[in-house]
């Protein structure tokens, strides 16, 4: 009743349409819930557009990606609110739903950790939060394992990838993190994850060390994909 009364004087509004919510609705309606662009890249984690663009670059065992990315399409404006509007909440929710949909459909024991890639310290105290930390959050409680927001250390800031040409992302992602000492990967599955994956090449430098420090397996997932 409290909740009814508080979203008549304080509506809550649909993240993609602007209609107003119900107290039963969380940040999307069901309307636009219902169409968000989920890939299927989960039915054939092993040979999909994602996976090929790591081929002969290092092994990865599953790549996943949740929504496919189209300018000014809906989930640009959810990735918006996450990253600049200070809206962790989507970043949590999103990361639910996805990691439910790997849940339901064979990936339960998969992996045994998550690792969001990290801003930079200045980036973070700038930001004051890492919206890959938001959707890792969200997945592991869904897939009920862990995840560890500092198991990577991202040694300097570098320009935005969206910016640059392919060239010039490879080179900028070149030496960009390391592994915690304080993070156990040694013989584990690891599900490497950030928000958006263009080029590659950020996942790649952050893999490499993960590599090193001899994990099981590695897989990767996206929130999002143009692939």
């Amino acid at each position: 009743m409290f909740r009814a009364l508080l979203d008549m004087a304080f509506p809550t509004y649909c993240l993609t349409c602007h209609q107003s919510l119900d107290s039963q609705q969380q940040q999307l309606c069901l309307a636009c819930e219902y169409a968000l662009p989920i890939n299927e890249y989960y039915k054939t984690p092993n040979q999909n557009p994602l996976i090929q663009r790591f081929t002969g670059r290092f092994e990865v065992k599953y790549a996943f990606s949740y929504l496919n990315f189209v300018n000014k399409g809906k989930t640009q404006k959810l990735l918006h609110e996450l990253k600049y509007e200070g809206n962790q909440e989507i970043g949590e929710y999103l990361g639910q739903q996805f990691g439910k949909l790997l849940y339901e459909n064979g990936f339960a024991t998969a992996f045994d950790l998550i690792v969001p890639i990290p801003l930079h310290s200045s980036k973070l105290k700038q930001r004051g939060y890492n919206q890959v930390d938001n959707i890792a959050k969200g997945m592991a409680e869904s897939l009920h394992i862990a995840w560890q927001a500092d198991a990577l250390i991202r040694t300097r800031a570098n320009q935005q990838q969206a910016k640059q040409d392919k060239e010039g992302r490879l080179k900028n992602a070149e030496a960009l993190f390391v592994v915690n000492e304080k993070t156990e990967i040694k013989g584990k599955n690891i599900l490497l994850l950030d928000d958006m994956i263009t080029s590659g090449a950020t996942i790649e430098a952050a893999a490499l060390p993960i590599i090193e420090a001899g994990c099981q397996t590695i897989s990767i997932a996206s929130l999002a994909s143009a692939l």
